[in-house]
């Protein structure tokens, strides 16, 4: 993350000057034709050292409660805390290492959920838990069939 010079100057405008001059309306767009990228990834691919991953979270955030989409935004951001943690997919076996891996991403997906829906992450983390998806079960974007069952398109 890079924390230099990002918080300098007016910095929302700053972040949506360099989504549109990617050609996309909004950051939503630029991030999702991105599904499995970090936010740290879509931060250095606009940033250039004064965009960081919060600021692109805190824009997403924003754009989602505009549009009604924090369910959508949050089985999202699933999708890239699982991909970077654990980019093969669910683990085959649930060793040591592979059980650390899965309580990253699980922690970090908690840690970029938007308050309004910390609740349903806690459950959904829960079923992943007590029921797990098949071994290399990899969601690749927020429509993902699994995921629309434990966080289903209605907002809170």
């Amino acid at each position: 993350m890079s924390e230099g010079r990002s918080w300098d100057g007016n910095w929302k405008v700053r972040l949506y000057e360099r989504v549109h001059e990617r050609g996309y309306r909004s950051l939503t767009a630029f991030s999702e034709e991105r599904p499995t990228a970090s936010l740290v990834e879509l931060a250095e691919e606009l940033g250039q050292g004064d965009i960081n991953a919060v600021q692109v979270f805190h824009g997403l955030v924003s754009e989602a409660e505009r549009s009604h989409q924090l369910t959508r935004l949050t089985r999202s951001q699933f999708v890239r805390e699982l991909y970077e943690c654990l980019p093969n997919g669910w683990p085959t076996v649930m060793d040591d290492a592979n059980r650390f891996k899965l309580a990253k991403a699980l922690g970090s997906w908690s840690a970029f959920t938007p308050e309004s829906h910390e609740e349903r992450v806690r459950q959904a983390r829960a079923a992943l838990r007590a029921t797990p998806p098949p071994p290399g079960w990899r969601p690749l974007g927020p429509n993902d069939e699994l995921l629309l069952t434990l966080l289903p398109d209605e907002e809170v």
